[in-house]
């Protein structure tokens, strides 16, 4: 016992001696600053953990804390409009240090909270897409998702090739962009889709015209950025499940995501759909071979700190695509056949196959992205990016090659870029950065078809440069562009369709071989475009409720290569088509101008625009061409001067706290300036009116009735011909440009959501054309051959966990 008492006493003495030896004299001081601009910042708090003091800055910034003790210290300092930063310091002695806090994450956040989330320019007609309005979508495509913008509509190949529409334009003229990646899947066919699973996407931002100058000059009709899921650095876990059955088609789809993040930085997340459809069916009939089986998959991770990080990210998507069987023509009989009828020609019972005609596209991306920040100066992004897109395209083909594919198109991209923004200052910000790509089209040899589209090698260079200047309120945001594209093809041509283009006299000296079997032509044809683009808007805040934007952007778009070198026939459109080498490229003079009025009760957004573009490039009918396979139209590219204007509105009433009517309109003119006469394609008037009501404390219980009125597209261009139809011994007119009557659906939508232990799930329910009404739309490519969807039935069950 005795032994014990002076073990213990000998132990106290020890600590006291070292408690004694211990200096707690030592002074901590400092100054936080801001980490961009290096302002001082008032108010925050710096904190020592382990010893628990702590001291508040003061007006410039400055602290200090006394009677610090020796040692490994740990020091957290936070503000109300910071992310809070903890650092690990080895005292000997007095120190001072400076400590940088990003003053804007907070603040973002803040905003993410009240709404007016992430937008990607402040001064251009752009509308975002939020995550619970995709997710009504999770069984649809990327073109369903985006029409419900007013302005915005899309261009069909029956229901699933779905093609962007934003104010008229379309293919080309559509820039996306995936994850900071400009999607090369081929766009500039009418029947080729955005390849993109919307369930990818946190949401979608659509910017209307040219005003996106870093993602591309020559988007003439606009913008469309898919953002996908954000990162955040808090030690998490959590996904999503979406299970989606429709009637109508007897459609059953599945998406799941899981997201892991490490408050260290690190990350890593996956998300993965599937999608199968069988035959649809319009209000009174099957639609034979229309059915889809689409599988895609993401995978992303890195190192994501304010100061630096990374990002490895790979997607891959493959689509199995059913094309209406009446559509597919042997030639103009068949086609004025089709056209005269009521119903399709081939009409069978329900049946998930996948028969010819027929798509299989596969494209995958992968994107390597390094960022670092420079305090007081701005950010530094690097980043490449590995793009394959891969097209088959199956006709209906006799004997051993019924299963042999027609068009067999292999598109790689390869882009590097760097980009700079300097946010130092809170008051402007100035973004630059440079690009370059290279890019090769092969299509296979193995389908023994004529190519329609030739190899070639595609180099391009973008450098762009933008200012964004703030007040107190108005933002002022001004940039330019320089593309530099050039283009080096292997094209062979008959010799009749040499002569017949005029082509002996200006370009003889691209031929390298005069002497092909099969009386052919090999040319090397070589372009190199110079593309200015350049994009000025101002946006003035009047008062709390009031503000308006008004933009200029110029752009010029080179000409693509199915415009330049089509020459054959295009399977899965059933026409022969002719490009033209002599085509220059289009420049878009675009003006618009927005009003926007909110308040607790009313939001009410209008929005107009003028478009003037010359050098316009179309595709029309110019004739009949009689082939092996039978006779087929000929749709020829040309060029002409062009204008589009119209306005779109947005209006949101809320009644009560029940009850809340929105209502949307689209009105749309194009004309063709040189030939006096409507554009193609142009969508008609459209007003889109909702009733919903909604009760927060019965589960989040909400119904809405939605009226959908398209109006007849009276301005069309006559693009009808006459052909020789061969069993009746006489020329008939085949018509291609009147448009179907006017229409309107009733669509109905239900749900409400509860939780099971700390799972959320939300049950929703759906009818679309709830009236079964038969109808055609006019910018559906299909109209020629059969109704749009009748009534459809749809039940979505969503789970968070």
């Amino acid at each position: 016992m005795k032994s014990k008492s002076i073990l213990l006493i000998i132990l106290l003495l020890l600590c006291s001696a070292l408690a004694n030896s211990q200096n707690c004299e030592h002074t901590f001081s400092g100054l936080v600053e801001d980490f961009h601009d290096k302002s001082p910042i008032v108010g925050a708090t710096v904190f020592i953990k382990n010893q628990n003091k702590y001291a508040t800055t003061d007006i410039e910034g400055k602290f200090t804390i006394k009677n610090v003790c020796s040692g490994k210290i740990i020091i957290q300092t936070s503000h109300v409009a910071c992310e809070p930063l903890i650092l690990e310091l080895n005292i000997t002695k007095d120190i001072y240090k400076v400590i940088d806090l990003e003053h804007h994450v907070e603040e973002l956040n803040e905003v993410n909270i009240k709404g007016n989330v992430s937008l990607k320019t402040k001064t251009a007609q752009e509308t975002l897409i939020k995550t619970k309005t995709l997710e009504n979508f999770s069984d649809a495509s990327l073109g369903d998702a985006i029409k419900n913008v007013s302005g915005v509509s899309s261009i069909n190949t029956g229901n699933t090739i779905v093609k962007p529409v934003i104010n008229g334009l379309h293919s080309s003229r559509i820039l996306i962009s995936y994850n900071n990646v400009r999607l090369q899947d081929q766009e500039w066919g009418i029947e080729h889709a955005p390849n993109i699973d919307v369930n990818a996407a946190q949401s979608i931002s659509v910017i209307k015209g040219a005003n996106a100058l870093q993602y591309g000059g020559d988007a003439i009709g606009g913008v469309v950025i898919v953002n996908p899921a954000t990162n955040s650095r808090k030690d998490t876990l959590y996904g999503k499940s979406i299970f989606s059955q429709q009637s109508n088609g007897r459609l059953f789809s599945v998406t799941s995501s899981l997201h892991k993040n490490y408050s260290s930085g690190w990350y890593i997340n996956g998300q993965a759909s599937y999608k199968r459809a069988g035959d649809f069916e319009a209000s009174n009939y099957n639609l034979t071979n229309t059915g889809i089986n689409s599988k895609a998959f993401t995978i992303g991770t890195g190192y994501k700190r304010f100061e630096k990080g990374f990002e490895l990210f790979y997607s891959r998507l493959s689509n199995r695509i059913a094309i209406l069987s009446a559509s597919h023509n042997g030639g103009v009989t068949d086609l004025v056949n089709a056209i005269n009828s009521d119903t399709p020609l081939i009409i069978k019972d329900f049946s998930y196959d996948i028969n010819n005609p027929k798509q299989e596209v596969t494209h995958q991306l992968l994107k390597a992205k390094v960022y670092k920040r420079f305090k007081g100066f701005g950010k530094l992004s690097l980043q490449y990016d590995y793009q394959v897109n891969n097209r088959l395209e199956f006709d209906k083909r006799r004997g051993d090659k019924k299963e042999l594919q027609a068009v067999d198109l292999a598109l790689k991209t390869h882009t590097v870029r760097a980009d700079l923004n300097l946010d130092a200052s809170a008051g402007y910000t100035h973004k630059f950065g440079v690009s370059g790509g290279f890019q090769n089209n092969f299509p296979d040899p193995i389908t023994e078809v004529r190519r329609l589209i030739p190899d070639y090698d595609k180099y391009n260079l973008g450098i762009y440069a933008i200012s964004s200047f703030k007040s107190e309120k108005a933002i002022i945001t001004g940039g330019v562009r320089y593309d530099l594209e050039h283009i080096n093809a292997q094209k062979f041509y008959q010799k009749s369709r040499w002569q017949s283009l005029n082509y002996q006299n200006d370009f003889s000296n691209i031929i390298i071989d005069n002497d092909v079997k099969g009386s052919q032509l090999l040319t090397n044809p070589v372009f190199t475009y110079h593309n200015i683009s350049a994009s000025l808007g101002l946006t003035y805040t009047i008062d709390e409720e009031n503000s308006f934007i008004v933009n200029y952007g110029l752009s010029n778009r080179a000409p693509n290569a199915s415009e330049l070198f089509s020459d054959g026939l295009h399977h899965s459109a059933a026409r022969i088509e002719l490009g033209d080498l002599r085509l220059k490229s289009e420049t878009s003079n675009r003006i618009s101008t927005s009003y926007r009025f909110n308040n607790d009760k009313f939001n009410i957004t209008f929005e107009g625009f003028y478009n003037f573009i010359s050098d316009f490039i179309y595709i029309e009918p110019s004739g009949v061409e009689t082939t092996l396979r039978g006779a087929f139209p000929v749709w020829s590219y040309k060029q002409t001067k062009a204008h589009l204007f119209g306005v779109d509105t947005n209006l949101q009433y809320e009644v009560n706290e029940d009850f809340l009517l929105t209502s949307k309109l689209s009105f749309l003119k194009g004309r063709d300036i040189t030939n006096k006469r409507p554009l193609i394609d142009i969508p008609p008037f459209k007003t889109t009116t909702t009733l919903l009501f909604k009760k927060e404390n019965w589960k989040n219980f909400f119904a809405s009735l939605e009226s959908e009125f398209n109006a007849k597209q009276n301005e069309f261009p006559n693009n009808n011909f006459q052909a020789f139809i061969a069993p009746l011994n006489r020329y008939e007119l085949v018509d291609v440009s009147t448009p179907p009557s006017a229409y309107h659906l009733l669509n109905f939508s239900s749900g409400f959501e509860f939780k099971m232990s700390k799972t959320k799930v939300n049950i929703n329910f759906s009818v679309d054309n709830l009236l079964n009404k038969s109808y055609r739309n006019y910018l559906n490519r299909l109209r020629y051959f059969a109704d749009d969807l009748g009534r459809n039935f749809k039940i979505q069950l969503k789970i968070n966990y």
